[in-house]
């Protein structure tokens, strides 16, 4: 491929690694990608002993509490810190896990056949208070995403500057893997218009996929940053776009799968190969 037929369109600004599904995660300088998405990237979840789903923030009335609680990777495996303790063993912290949440969880590495999480509509959330007594919908996580991980839907999720610059937010509050650095004038939401194409990152080649739609995880306490009512409200109000499958909904940001593996590393020129 010669560089007459693709476009950089900005640069990697930082990546990042969630080991554990809905808890806070970790910064990285490089990123190793198979054919899975990003390797040790939701590798963990929390799982409802009662119900047998897949505990995440996205059901704020159950589990807001995961956002104040760090996983890390180390030589050993991931480790959890929770408010104000020491780093754990992941596969230690069922218990004050439990006592935290207020609802009995285990940590699994294995993503059952149609695991299936909570998503109460983000908007609703937003308006009736984060203890309202909504009904959710029930959702099969990662549906697009072959192997175990916990991902929500595809294996990766980039957001733009441009984007986040619109918005007003941080990029931690969207859990995105990649943050790209796009150049002056560049329009928010420009992810958009990559549904379809091939994005060269790195020695790694990815698909997107789908705009990324909004729950209410980015509205939430993060660690010890407040609520941010804005990362839901401004999508709602200036990105409302198709979402194949799911219809109309508040996005910001782009799903993307893995087309060849490689390795991504902060500062990599992120290129849109033409059709």
């Amino acid at each position: 491929m010669n560089a007459t037929t693709a476009a950089t369109a900005g640069r990697i600004g930082s990546l990042h690694r969630y080991p554990v599904k809905s808890l806070l995660g970790e910064t990285a300088a490089a990123l190793d990608l198979d054919q899975h998405g990003v390797v040790g990237d939701r590798a963990l979840a929390l799982i409802d002993r009662i119900t047998g789903k897949v505990a995440t923030a996205k059901q704020p009335r159950w589990w807001r509490s995961l956002l104040s609680c760090q996983a890390m990777t180390t030589d050993d495996g991931v480790v959890v810190r929770l408010p104000d303790g020491p780093w754990r063993n992941a596969d230690t912290v069922d218990d004050v896990l439990s006592q935290l949440l207020g609802r009995q969880v285990a940590m699994s590495d294995r993503r059952s056949a149609g695991a299936t999480v909570e998503r109460p509509d983000p908007e609703l959330v937003l308006s009736q208070g984060l203890d309202a007594d909504i009904e959710p919908a029930e959702l099969e996580i990662a549906p697009d995403t072959p192997g175990g991980r916990f991902v929500d839907h595809s294996p990766l999720h980039l957001i733009t500057t441009a984007t986040l610059d619109e918005i007003g937010v941080e990029a931690l509050r969207y859990r995105p893997n990649i943050v790209m650095t796009t150049p002056d004038g560049c329009p928010p939401f420009v992810e958009n218009t990559w549904i379809g194409r091939t994005l060269r990152i790195g020695t790694a080649l990815l698909q997107a996929t789908l705009p990324t739609p909004r729950c209410s995880v980015p509205t939430l306490e993060h660690g010890d940053r407040g609520r941010e009512p804005r990362a839901l409200r401004v999508p709602a109000d200036r990105n409302r776009v198709e979402v194949t499958g799911f219809g109309v909904l508040p996005c910001a940001g782009l799903y993307a799968t893995v087309i060849e593996a490689g390795t991504i590393r902060e500062g990599d020129e992120i290129d849109i190969l033409a059709p």
